[in-house]
């Protein structure tokens, strides 16, 4: 059995100020940071440098690029802003692609409205395939965001707590299935 603590960032997919989404992201890490054999960090995409006059690879940071290269799995954190995700996000998850290649992934979507980032989820999902993620089948959809959080980030519904558990109960399988195949079954050509 492998004896490396599994590493799943949580990346924040906005950079709008007052972002409710900060709550669900702080929220989804420190769950993470309850279980072993587990290392996380927040990736807030606010604080990464993004230059716009380029895409794609031509744009990569190499901290991020590190990280997404050591990761076994991904929880992303993302608003629905007009049915869609952040174009930011979108921006910055383009410009890795060979870092992404059979890990995990676990999409969190946050709304102001009762939806709770369905359509947010739906969209992302064949970006994530295109990058060579693999989505688990679990989310956790934080509609009315602020009334499950207060002006503090204090959950104030614990529902969402057995939520998270049986989302990063998946993810985290999924993490050591794909892990256990990148290291060990070769993809024939």
């Amino acid at each position: 059995m492998d004896s490396r603590p599994l590493s799943i960032p949580v990346i924040l997919g906005t950079t709008r100020k007052g972002r409710m989404s900060a709550h669900a992201a702080r929220f989804m890490l420190g769950q993470i940071e309850k279980r072993d054999g587990i290392k996380t960090e927040l990736i807030d995409i606010s604080e990464l440098p993004m230059p716009i006059d380029d895409a794609g690879e031509a744009i990569k940071n190499p901290a991020f690029s590190e990280k997404m290269a050591l990761a076994d799995a991904l929880v992303i954190v993302t608003p629905e802003y007009n049915h869609s995700f952040p174009g930011l996000l979108k921006h910055i998850l383009d410009s890795c692609l060979k870092e992404y290649i059979h890990k995990a992934a676990g999409i969190v979507g946050v709304s102001a409205g009762p939806f709770g980032g369905v359509r947010v989820i739906q969209d992302l999902i064949p970006v994530i395939r295109e990058l060579g993620l693999v989505n688990i089948f679990w989310d956790v959809n934080f509609g009315n965001v602020s009334k499950v959080f207060d002006e503090s980030g204090n959950l104030l519904d614990e529902a969402f707590v057995s939520r998270a558990d049986k989302f990063l109960n998946e993810l985290i399988w999924m993490a050591k299935t794909l892990r256990y195949g990148r290291d060990n079954i070769a993809l024939d050509s």
